[in-house]
């Protein structure tokens, strides 16, 4: 124990309480800087001065501590305090031997010992719920770049979960990809994606639509079916029009075949509708076959589950739909007529009931509410119940004011199918005779088939240049595309229509971004398809 200190001594500030002995302190520190010198670190690092051994024993005080962590703070406060020698030990105050020291006579006390912060490496491990959770709410773009980063978020991205979840939630955004392309005469083999959300073009190579042209596109779910379609080679002198058709998986980049139509066609009109698991099983599909009732268990589950693995799979769906095409041209040039109807089910095309007597060649279809409508170049309306499987013809309603005959009116749904707009060319001045001051202006109709009325909703702010616009509706968007020459150069407007608001106004999204790069051809090869990805 340290003596009585002599009277007229100045006094020490550093021992004045202290009750340990100078020659332990200063063996203590030898020992731990000649042990454990290699460990020394800078004083911001360590959160206590080097000056200050961590010595903690009961009663005095040390002045000249600095900060420490909690757990320090904790032993201070029930009576704990470092003793400071009076030497200059240049101790490492956090060495593991301090460490070991406390807690040889502290074994009661919790005391962690905190890392060299250049030994210290940070990983963080989150369990796979929420790693997905993460991932989901990614744009499709950043998406797709995730997973190059391991094997694991590519295994977790791809699965049929994580697609459903996040084709559930808000996250995905509408995405535009446009078909047809020509490009030096040939056709070409890329197809163009449009990012709605940020405005931006993408390029994606497709070797097997190369030299394949006027063929009929149509989004269901996360892929686009390309049906039929039209071949040639050596000028003109070898041509082909198609059966096949192809299912495009743009998160994938792949393509995989469906079975076949039943009839060679080229730009067929198409429709999709979904339907219940047990949909058909006790109706006649199309109205024709009688596969059903020849084989009532063919659309079990555990007869499905078998025929995943065959040559021509299915599109790996919670949901069953069907694709119905109807019309289009033959293989010899010849308006067709007949009508087929693609069950997801089965993976098999069946022949439906033909089109009705004089109602000329189709033009364009949609499904609404369960029936399909197809819209003739004769301003002919039919409708087809799917259910009931039969056609039955439909007074249009009076349009105002005279169309363009050369502009063929588009039918679009929209609001999951629930509304039916008609985007069709009009006479506002003039109403086309000569001699006249004729000005057209292109309109979108709202058709209200129970009372057999026809109202103005919109008008399309371009004038109506391009004869073969393509307009598709998806959710409650309208989008349109269209291409013309002009001044030697092609260009494409693509423009887009919320149906939720009340006036309905046109938005320009992209102005002439890929159009420049295709020939004039392209007008009249282009087709479109909207997907939510």
């Amino acid at each position: 124990m340290i003596s009585e200190r002599p009277r007229g001594e100045a006094s020490h500030p550093e021992l004045e309480v202290s009750n340990v002995s100078k020659p332990l302190v200063k063996n203590t520190s030898q020992k731990l800087k000649n042990c454990y010198d290699e460990n020394v670190m800078d004083d911001d690092t360590r959160g206590v001065s080097l000056r200050c051994l961590s010595l903690y024993t009961r009663g005095g005080g040390c002045k000249v501590g600095a900060a420490t962590s909690d757990d320090f703070s904790e032993v201070v406060g029930k009576g704990y305090q470092p003793v400071c020698g009076t030497h200059d030990t240049s101790v490492n105050c956090f060495s593991y031997g301090v460490e070991r020291f406390w807690k040889r006579n502290n074994k009661n006390k919790c005391f962690e010992v905190q890392e060299p912060h250049r030994n210290k490496a940070m990983q963080v491990f989150l369990p796979d719920d929420i790693l997905e959770m993460c991932l989901m709410r990614l744009p499709i773009t950043s998406l797709m770049n995730t997973r190059l980063v391991c094997k694991k978020w590519r295994a977790l991205t791809t699965t049929t979960r994580f697609m459903q979840m996040r084709r559930e939630g808000s996250y995905p955004t509408p995405w535009l990809f446009l078909f047809g392309s020509v490009k030096d005469g040939i056709s070409s083999r890329e197809i163009y994606a449009f990012d709605v959300s940020f405005n931006k073009w993408h390029k994606i190579d497709s070797k097997v639509l190369t030299g394949r042209f006027l063929f009929s596109v149509t989004a269901v779910h996360d892929n686009i079916f390309i049906v039929g379609g039209y071949s040639s080679s050596f000028g003109g002198m070898d041509r082909k029009t198609h059966r096949g058709v192809l299912v495009f998986s743009p998160l994938t980049k792949s393509w995989h075949k469906v079975a076949s139509l039943r009839h060679a066609r080229s730009k067929p009109v198409l429709g999709v509708c979904e339907v219940d698991s047990d949909f058909g099983t006790r109706k006649r599909i199309g109205g024709v076959s009688d596969d059903v009732y020849e084989e009532p268990h063919r659309l079990s589950v555990r007869r499905l589950s078998r025929k995943e693995n065959t040559k021509h799979t299915t599109v790996k769906k919670s949901g069953r739909f069907l694709i119905i095409a109807v019309g289009g041209v033959g293989s010899w040039d010849e308006p067709l007529d007949s009508c087929e109807i693609y069950d997801s089910s089965s993976n098999k095309w069946t022949e439906m009931q033909r089109l009705p007597v004089d109602f000329g060649v189709a033009g364009s279809a949609i499904v609404s509410n369960g029936v399909f409508y197809v819209y003739s170049e004769a301003d002919k309306l039919a409708a087809y119940d799917i259910g009931r499987g039969f056609w039955v013809q439909i007074q249009m309603p009076a349009a105002a004011g005279p169309r363009v005959q050369e502009y063929l009116p588009k039918l679009v749904s929209c609001d999951d199918q629930r509304r039916l707009f008609l985007v069709s060319v009009s006479w506002c001045e003039g109403e086309g005779e000569i001699g006249r001051r004729n000005k057209a202006v292109r309109k979108v109709w709202e058709l209200d088939l129970v009372c057999l009325r026809c109202n103005e909703v919109s008008v399309h702010p371009d004038a109506p240049m391009d004869w073969n616009a393509v307009f598709v509706g998806e959710r409650n968007m309208i989008f349109g595309v269209e291409m013309f020459m002009i001044f030697g150069q092609v260009l494409e407007f693509l423009t887009m229509c919320d149906v939720s608001e009340p006036k309905m106004r046109w938005v320009h999204v992209s102005k002439s971004e890929v159009g420049r790069e295709m020939d004039v051809s392209s007008c009249l090869m282009k087709s479109m398809a909207v997907l939510h990805l």
